[in-house]
């Protein structure tokens, strides 16, 4: 996600407006009461290198203050470190540190989880975000039907999957919790602030979780993303402005993005095992680990990312948490054999790579027991920016798509995705990052129907429960008379919409 709008490719969610582009092993370290470790005496840092952070996965069963002895003697300071996972959080301006510290015994694996200096804080040209206009507000409530909010025409992702219908039947419990892990949340929109959970709220910028009241939220400078999302899946029905998909369910937000839009490792583990601490049934993750947008597991420093995220993922799993991201917006097949990656590193200076998706990961999202979500537009067609491929999609919802693909019918006047921004206002999006949390939605409905379920049972009722839907017509989708992408697999299991579209009504009956 971060970094909308069109600096590069890899942002999840897409302003409208703006051109559409293109299981690791583990032992925990300690026992679940372990008392977290100390910081270990730091020598004066003997090299004068950029300060990078950097992620230390320890081995199940090693002695954790032999590591902690050899962090500071390799000139590294620990920030905080996840003892239940073994992962510890590092800065360092020794240029060597991720050298020195991988030959230490009881060590897994370790990396810098960026590639430009830590800094200070700074700002984002994200790209505007359409804002609903007060014309299209007006003509939406004297639409609306009397059960309905004022801007529920617009929603035509909701009639889409069947959510109208659910909320006939329930909208959600308020003992079920969906967590966004984003750029932050603005609990103080008239349409969260009932659901929103502050218990469960945090800003795990630079690895380590900050609970300072309001910290989750998004600077008046920094990206509505994370509020748009919060919005799809839980704005109350309330009689103001928008209807989440669970409407009544609770939804907190991890701030993870840093003030120049980066999601880095360190926070995002912070943000897993924050949330499965803290009561999270369904998190939403609709971004990628920054700064690559694929780890291939044979670099020394993206391997260790992989594990480290992958930990933290597993141990929310555990806790039963379940995980759902979305797919990208780079039309990729990442089923196939390569794939050109231009963007990354993205804090740096990128450089065109040829790799092989089965091996560099998109994480969290190619993560195993986490739900992989491709969007579609109005005509429930993959979306056209929408990554897909076999194998890796599990479900498809609604993200957006341009009007000349996919144009809405009935009241609603835009393709894009309608939701909350923050300070209390509604605009539109396009992108995977719009579709992620419509499954989160769905999910949140599945739990509250079925509270004792597990994170297995909830992913096999989604993908059963799905509308399947099979590939189609060839798709050219701008019919240009050049194939956009090739979807394979059969009507119950394919590349674009993996077991079919989300329906919300099947979730509740």
């Amino acid at each position: 996600m971060a970094h909308l709008g069109n600096r590069r490719s890899r942002a999840l969610a897409i302003p409208v407006g703006l051109a559409l582009t293109a299981s690791l092993g583990f032992l925990p370290m300690t026992s679940a009461t372990a008392a977290p470790l100390e910081a270990a005496p730091v020598a004066a840092p003997a090299a004068d290198g950029p300060k990078l952070s950097y992620v230390v996965n320890v081995d199940g069963g090693s002695s954790s203050a032999a590591v902690k002895k050899a962090i500071a003697k390799a000139d590294g300071t620990i920030v905080t470190s996840y003892d239940r996972i073994g992962v510890i959080v590092v800065t360092s301006q020794n240029p060597e540190f991720g050298k020195q510290i991988r030959k230490v015994r009881g060590v897994e694996s370790a990396g810098a989880t960026r590639t430009a200096p830590i800094k200070a804080a700074a700002t984002t040209d994200e790209g505007a975000t359409q804002r609903l206009s007060a014309s299209e507000a007006k003509a939406a409530e004297k639409k609306a039907a009397a059960a309905q909010d004022p801007l529920e025409p617009l929603l035509w992702a909701l009639p889409k999957i069947r959510a109208d219908k659910a909320h006939e039947k329930t909208l959600g419990s308020k003992k079920v919790n969906v967590t966004v892990i984003d750029t932050g949340v603005d609990d103080t929109h008239p349409d969260l602030a009932p659901n929103f959970d502050a218990k469960g709220s945090a800003s795990c910028v630079g690895g380590k979780a900050d609970t300072t009241a309001g910290v989750w939220r998004p600077k008046a400078d920094e990206s509505d993303h994370g509020t748009h999302v919060a919005g799809t899946i839980a704005a109350a029905k309330n009689g103001v402005g928008v209807t989440g998909v669970a409407p009544n369910v609770r939804v907190s937000g991890i701030k993870v993005a840093d003030s120049s839009g980066e999601f880095y490792t360190e926070a995002v583990v912070c943000a897993f095992v924050y949330a499965a601490e803290h009561g999270a049934d369904i998190t939403n993750n609709s971004y990628y680990t920054d700064p690559w947008m694929f780890n291939c597991k044979d670099d020394p420093d993206q391997g260790a990312l992989v594990e480290a995220v992958d930990r933290a993922q597993r141990f929310a799993y555990k806790k039963g948490t379940i995980s759902v991201a979305s797919a990208g917006n780079s039309n990729y097949d990442l089923d196939s054999k390569e794939i050109v990656d231009t963007s990354s590193p993205n804090d740096g200076t990128p450089s065109s790579r040829t790799i092989d998706p089965k091996k560099c990961l998109d994480i969290p999202m190619q993560l195993d027991d986490v739900v992989t979500v491709s969007a579609t537009g109005a005509k429930n067609l993959k979306s056209s920016y929408s990554s897909y491929g076999k194998g890796v999609v599990d479900v498809a919802a609604p993200g957006g798509d341009r009007t000349a693909y996919q144009e809405p019918e009935g009241p609603a006047v835009n393709g894009a995705i309608l939701s909350t921004l923050p300070g209390g206002g509604y605009g539109y999006k396009n992108g995977t990052s719009m579709a992620s949390p419509h499954v989160s939605g769905v999910l949140a409905l599945l739990k509250s129907t079925h509270p004792k379920a597990t994170p297995a049972q909830l992913e096999r009722m989604l993908t059963s429960q799905a509308e399947s839907t099979a590939c189609g017509e060839p798709y050219d989708i701008d019919k240009d008379g050049k194939i956009d992408a090739v979807c394979k697999g059969g009507v119950n299991d394919n590349g674009f919409y993996g077991a079919g579209i989300i329906d919300a009504l099947r979730a509740v009956r």
